[in-house]
């Protein structure tokens, strides 16, 4: 048997993780400046966080939601906590798509409506829901083709006010950055806008926080910069730091009944386990102030650079372009020439998502292996 043929691959493998570092099979060492898709928040091998999942393995990894889970419990307060939302419900799954799935399901019972606003340019998922609320028809079945999703541009909050006023939509979902799109903000002033819009109309607002969450764009969610509070947020990613682990925080208006979601592995003991440690990691290292900080240092840096244009985003969750350069040229540069991990989208965007222990030494190792390289391109 052979792997379904789906992934395009480096010719490189990781065997060995240690802070914001990789290492090969013959030792060498790579800065990791993307971290599996923002999913190594608090670095590799944090070694309380080893400690709490070796502990809990080989106590209970798992056993099924038909039975009490006190780590559930203590997962929900300190993350109600540290994010701000101490009155909210939370529901734990395994995916970012599934938490989108179910956040858009909750919205659609909770209202009685079917349909839904997403944004252009917006990924949420590769599930079928999650898909169909996704703008790229290159990842979109014949399946799920849906005529109950409308995409409206980001920031257009006149498109949102003529399509809402028809009070037929379940839910608008909206990314706190939209990070696959190549990292595109929604306005603070849009935010709330939309969230204004979406009371009048009896819409729910659901914020997508699955890759700008969790500290990495300096608050806890990046809608936190706007000062809204959305009806359901999903998170994921980060949130157990390689561990699959998803959660949807709630609204307390919202009710529950039983049956209404479910999973078979979401909240296990291992991925709460795995989730309680991140959360303790960044709360005893200030990791949310380290991410604004730093991430501030790494924009200034980059802006600092004539051939870098349009730098975007906040704190550790940048995006960038190069003149010059296509994002894939540039990518493998870094990666073969200088060790270096960063992540794209679209056709130029470099998309730098690390862990949020990122330091400012490490910013500077980063910034001279990306001046070296333009600095070649342009001698030959």
């Amino acid at each position: 048997m052979k792997l379904f043929d789906v992934y395009t691959l480096y010719d490189i493998e990781p065997i060995k993780g240690l802070g914001n570092e990789v290492f090969d099979a013959e030792g060498n060492a790579y800065l990791d400046l993307y971290g599996g898709h923002a999913v190594i928040s608090i670095g590799h091998s944090h070694p309380a966080f080893v400690e709490a999942v070796c502990k809990q393995i080989s106590a209970l990894g798992f056993y099924s939601n038909s039975v009490k889970n006190n780590l559930q419990e203590k997962l929900a307060e300190k993350l109600g906590r540290l994010s701000g939302y101490p009155d909210y419900n939370l529901f734990l799954c395994n995916s970012g798509a599934e938490a989108n799935e179910n956040a858009i399901k909750l919205a659609s019972f909770s209202t009685g409506r079917k349909k839904v606003i997403a944004f252009k340019k917006a990924f949420h998922g590769r599930t079928s829901g999650a898909v169909a609320l996704t703008d790229n028809p290159n990842i979109r079945s014949p399946f799920n083709q849906t005529d109950n999703v409308v995409f409206i541009p980001l920031n257009d909050i006149a498109a949102i006010e003529k399509v809402l006023k028809t009070k037929e939509f379940a839910a608008v979902i909206i990314e706190g950055i939209q990070g696959v799109a190549g990292i595109y903000e929604p306005s603070n002033s849009f935010l709330r806008q939309l969230q204004q819009q979406c009371k009048e109309t009896g819409t729910l607002l659901i914020l997508d926080e699955i890759q700008s969450g969790y500290g990495r764009t300096g608050e806890f969610f990046a809608h936190q910069y706007s000062g809204i509070k959305p009806d359901i947020i999903t998170c994921a990613k980060g949130i157990a730091n390689g561990v699959p682990a998803a959660a949807v925080l709630i609204s307390p208006n919202l009710e529950a009944t039983k049956g209404m979601l479910g999973t078979t592995f979401g909240g296990n003991h291992l991925a709460c386990a795995a989730a309680i440690a991140v959360l303790d990691v960044i709360e005893q290292e200030n990791l949310i102030e380290n991410a604004r900080n730093v991430g501030e240092y790494l924009i200034t840096r980059l802006k600092a650079i004539p051939e870098v244009s349009d730098v975007r985003g906040k704190g550790l969750m940048i995006g960038f372009e190069v003149d010059g350069f296509s994002g894939s040229e540039l990518r493998k540069r870094l990666l073969f020439e200088e060790k270096i991990f960063t992540g794209g989208a679209g056709e130029k965007t470099i998309r730098l998502l690390p862990a949020l222990t990122l330091n400012k030494q490490q910013v500077d190792k980063f910034i001279i292996s990306l001046e070296k390289i333009i600095k070649s391109q342009k001698t030959n």
